[in-house]
C-alpha cells in the first residue's frame, strides 16, 4: 500500500503545483527600433503592472496600439491595491488620462508626468490625494519612479503624442497582468471587487489592440465596449480629473 500511495503521490502533486501557479504571460515583441524611431509623434497609450514592475508604451499603427518598449519600474510604494487617502504612500491603480498640461520637463524628479489622481472614480469613493506622478530619479512615495534614462524616452513618446494631436494619453494601472489565473491567485484579497472592475480594460486591449474606453457610473468602472467609438467622444466619457504636475 505504501508503495502505491508513493506512486499516486508522484503524479499527482506535480498537477496540483501546476493548478497553483498563474499560467505564463508571453512578453509582447516590441516593434524595431527602426520602426520606433519612425513612430515619434504617433498616438500613444500606456499599460503598468504593479507586480510585474513594468511599464508598457503602445504607439498606434493603423487602427491598432503596438509595443513600442517595455519598461522595469524603478521604484513604487505601498504594494497592490488602490490609492485611497493623501499620505498612504500607495501608487494609484486604476484608469487615468494625461493632458498636455500635465506634463512637467523641469520636475525636481527629473521629468514627469501627472496621471491625474484623484479621477472620478476615486473622487466618488472619498478618495484624495494629489501630484501623483510617473517621473525620474527612482525615488517613490507614491509615484510610479523610473529611471532618468526610461523616463526621457516615456516623457519624450507622450510629450510628442499630445503635441502633434492626441487630446489625452489614456493610462491603465493594473496591480498585475489580469489573467484568469492571476484573479484566482488574488480572489481572497480585500481588494478582489475592485480589481473585477479593472479585468474588462485589460481584456478589451488583450483582444482588440485599443484602449479601453472607461467611463464610471454608481461609483464603479464601466466600460464602454463600443468599437466606433470617436476621439472626442472617449474623451467627453472618461469621467478624468485633471491635477497639477509638480
Amino acid at each position: 500500500m505504501g508503495k502505491i500511495a508513493l506512486f499516486f503521490a508522484m503524479i499527482l502533486l506535480p498537477a496540483l503545483s501546476m493548478a497553483s501557479t498563474p499560467e505564463p504571460v508571453q512578453p509582447l515583441a516590441p516593434v524595431s527600433k527602426e520602426l520606433k524611431k519612425q513612430l515619434l509623434g504617433t498616438p500613444v497609450y500606456l499599460q503598468i503592472f504593479k507586480e510585474e514592475r513594468t511599464l508598457e508604451l503602445y504607439g498606434k499603427i493603423g487602427n491598432e496600439y503596438r509595443l513600442l518598449d517595455s519598461y522595469r519600474i524603478c521604484n513604487f510604494s505601498g504594494g497592490l491595491g488602490p490609492k485611497r487617502r493623501q499620505g498612504d504612500f500607495k501608487s494609484p491603480e486604476g484608469f487615468y488620462s494625461v493632458k498636455l498640461n500635465q506634463l512637467k520637463p523641469d520636475s525636481r524628479f527629473y521629468r514627469a508626468i501627472n496621471i491625474g489622481f484623484p479621477n472620478q472614480y476615486d473622487r466618488q469613493q472619498g478618495y484624495d490625494g494629489k501630484y501623483l506622478m510617473i517621473h525620474g530619479n527612482c525615488v517613490s512615495i507614491g509615484c510610479y519612479a523610473m529611471t532618468n534614462a526610461y523616463m526621457d524616452e516615456i516623457f519624450t513618446y507622450v510629450n510628442a503624442a499630445l503635441r502633434n494631436g492626441q487630446s489625452e494619453v489614456e493610462v491603465s494601472i493594473y496591480p498585475f497582468r489580469m489573467t484568469e489565473s492571476n484573479m484566482q491567485r488574488h480572489r481572497n484579497s480585500y481588494y478582489a471587487s475592485f480589481w473585477k472592475q479593472l479585468q474588462p480594460g485589460y481584456a478589451w486591449f488583450a483582444a482588440h489592440h485599443q484602449p479601453p474606453t472607461v467611463s464610471v457610473n454608481s461609483g464603479k468602472y464601466v466600460l464602454n465596449s463600443s468599437p466606433a467609438m470617436s476621439p472626442a467622444t472617449n474623451t467627453s466619457n472618461s469621467f478624468l480629473a485633471l491635477t497639477k504636475a509638480e
